[in-house]
């Protein structure tokens, strides 16, 4: 398979990939993350992506494929990212509780020396569980909801959260595989399957 460059330092997309036979070059995009209020959630999370990609894409020159993702969170009209703390964290996750949520991951997919560039997205509804105070506070106790956008990781103790989800399970982690899949068959001829 040809060079694979993941953008990004998330150790779940990392994992995700290795899961599919990938072993990515890993390269941490210094990009600041600015939501823009004047862009729909899919545009956001697109050009985040695109962004990530295009400048881990300049260090690479040989052909190689270069993944770029971000996932954001969005309730009630309200972009979650990443919490700033525990109280961030606790104020996003009564926000959540007994609501629905979408949880949106922009891909963008350059391949390096060339002028392909795709970009896409995954939208996934998630639905929380009413939660209490005590639920709230058990769930931070586990940290997990550190370097997490809307404070929470489905794959881990976070699942208990959640009553029902309609979509890509592997978007909620932070990388559609069939969607990528999809995406890298049509204009890159790779499989991950």
């Amino acid at each position: 398979m040809k060079n694979v460059v993941l953008a990004s330092s998330s150790p779940r997309r990392k994992e995700l990939l290795k899961k599919c036979n990938i072993e990515p070059i890993i390269v941490k995009p210094s990009i600041k993350e600015r939501i823009s209020t004047n862009k729909s959630n899919e545009q956001i999370a697109m050009s985040l992506a695109f962004e990530k990609a295009n400048q881990v894409a300049g260090k690479f020159n040989q052909g190689e494929i270069i993944i770029g993702a971000d996932t954001i969170v969005s309730c009630e009209g309200r972009v979650l990212g990443k919490p700033m703390g525990e109280d961030d964290a606790k104020d996003m996750l009564k926000l959540l509780s007994d609501k629905k949520h979408e949880v949106i991951t922009g891909i963008s997919i350059i391949k390096s020396n060339s002028n392909v560039k795709i970009i896409d997205y995954e939208k996934t509804i998630v639905k929380f569980r009413k939660l209490n105070n005590r639920k709230i506070e058990n769930y931070i106790k586990t940290k997990e909801y550190i370097d997490k956008a809307g404070a929470y990781g489905i794959q881990g103790m976070g699942g208990i959260l959640i009553e029902e989800i309609h979509g890509c399970y592997f978007n909620v982690v932070g990388l559609p595989l069939y969607k990528l899949d999809v995406l890298l068959e049509r204009y890159f001829d790779i499989q991950l399957l």
